[in-house]
C-alpha cells in the first residue's frame, strides 16, 4: 500500500513544523520527529512514556546520507549498509554533529537505518531530512503494525498518521554496535545472525548485555496487558489448562509442534510454522490476545536461529518483570 502525494506532502510539513508523524515501515510503525530539532525529539518521550535515557533510531534516506549523520564510518558499516539497505538493519555509529543528544539519550553514539518501505522513504525524501522514529506506541507496550494500532495507542497524541498497510517483517531491525573492535548484535531483529555473518565471514555475537545503550533493553518491552509466561513446547497444553482451572482467562500460543491438540482454554493461537510469517503476526497476535480479555498467556520459545531469535527475545521482554 502506499500513501497518496498530498499525504506524503503534508506529513512533512508536519515534521518541519516540529509534529509528530507516525510513519510506516518494514518493521513496525514508528513515531517520526524531525531529528534536528530537539523539542520535537522531546515530545516524542513525552507521548510514549519513555525515559529520556533511552535513544532513539534516526532514520535516513539512503546510505550516501550515512556520512551527514555520523561522525565516521568504517568499512565494515559501509558493507554492511550496501548490503542490507534498505531494510531492517540499524547500525551504531560515532554521533555526527547534526544528531542533538537528545536523540541518542545523551550518548556520543547514534543509531541509524534505511527503512524497506515505499511510504517512509517518500516521507525521508519529501522532508529531506532524517527521522527519530521508535515504535508508535506507549513505552514497553506492544509495538504497532497497523496504522489502526497506533490510532488506539496514541489517538490524538499523534499530529497525522501515515496510511502504509501491515508490516511486512512485524518486528523491529537488527543492531548492530559499529563502535568497538567488532561488530556485536545488541538486538535481534528482521536481518538474522546468520545473514550477517554470511557477509561478513566470520561469527558475531550477541551479547546479553552491552555497554551501549539501545532501544528494546528495557527489561520489560512488547510486552501485552496480559501477563506472558514462557514454557518448554510439551508443556503448553498442561500449564495452560492448569492456568484455566485456577481461575485465569488464559490465552495461548499453540506451537506447530502440537498443532493439532486439543486445548481448554479461553482464546488459542495457532502459532505458523514459518518463523517469518510468526515475526510478521508476533504482535498482532499479542494484541488479538488482550482484546480477547486473556489475562495470561502462556506461551514457548521457538528455536533461537533465523528469525525465531528475535521472536524468542520479544517473547521474552514480553514475559520480562512488570512495574510494581
Amino acid at each position: 500500500m502506499t500513501a497518496r502525494t498530498s499525504d506524503i506532502e503534508k506529513a512533512a510539513e508536519v515534521l518541519r513544523a516540529g509534529g509528530l508523524v507516525a510513519l510506516p515501515t518494514e518493521t513496525v510503525y514508528g513515531l517520526g520527529a524531525n531529528a534536528e530539532d530537539p523539542a520535537a525529539v522531546a515530545r516524542i518521550f513525552q507521548v510514549k512514556g519513555r525515559p529520556p535515557s533511552h535513544p532513539l533510531i534516526v532514520h535516513i534516506g539512503g546510505a550516501q546520507h550515512l556520512d551527514d549523520w555520523v561522525a565516521d564510518v568504517p568499512a565494515t558499516a559501509r558493507l554492511l549498509a550496501e548490503h542490507f539497505w534498505p531494510g531492517p538493519l540499524t547500525l551504531v555509529l560515532r554521533r555526527g554533529r547534526r544528531v542533538p543528544l537528545e536523540a541518542t539519550g545523551g550518548l556520543e553514539t547514534v543509531a541509524v537505518r534505511v527503512p524497506d518501505h515505499p511510504v517512509a522513504l517518500a516521507l525521508l525524501s519529501a522532508f529531506g531530512g532524517g527521522v527519530t522514529a521508535p515504535s508508535a506506541n506507549r513505552f514497553g507496550s506492544v509495538s504497532p503494525t497497523t496504522a489502526d494500532h497506533v490510532r488506539a495507542e496514541l489517538g490524538d497524541a499523534v499530529d497525522f498518521v501515515l496510511e502504509g498497510g501491515s508490516c511486512e517483517v512485524g518486528v523491529e531491525s537488527t543492531i548492530v554496535d559499529m563502535t568497538g573492535d567488532t561488530p556485536s548484535i545488541l538486538r535481534p531483529g528482521g536481518v538474522t545472525r546468520e545473514d550477517l555473518e554470511a557477509v561478513l565471514g566470520r561469527p558475531i555475537a550477541v551479547p546479553s548485555t552491552s555497554r551501549v545503550r539501545v532501544p528494546g533493553q528495557h527489561p520489560s518491552h512488547y510486552a501485552p496487558r496480559a501477563r506472558v509466561v514462557l514454557v518448554e513446547p510439551e508443556k503448553v497444553v498442561i500449564e495452560a489448562e492448569l492456568a484455566q482451572e485456577l481461575g485465569h482467562k488464559v490465552g495461548v500460543f499453540l506451537p506447530p509442534s502440537l498443532a493439532d491438540a486439543p486445548v481448554k482454554a479461553h482464546a488459542v493461537v495457532a502459532v505458523p510454522g514459518s518463523t517469518a510469517a510468526y515475526a510478521q503476526r508476533l504482535y498482532g497476535f499479542l494484541r488479538e490476545l488482550d482484546e480477547r480479555g486473556c489475562d495470561l498467556i502462556v506461551a514457548s520459545l521457538p528455536v533461537e536461529e533465523g528469525l525465531g531469535l528475535a521472536i524468542a527475545n520479544r517473547l521474552r521482554r514480553a514475559a520480562g518483570p512488570r512495574p510494581s
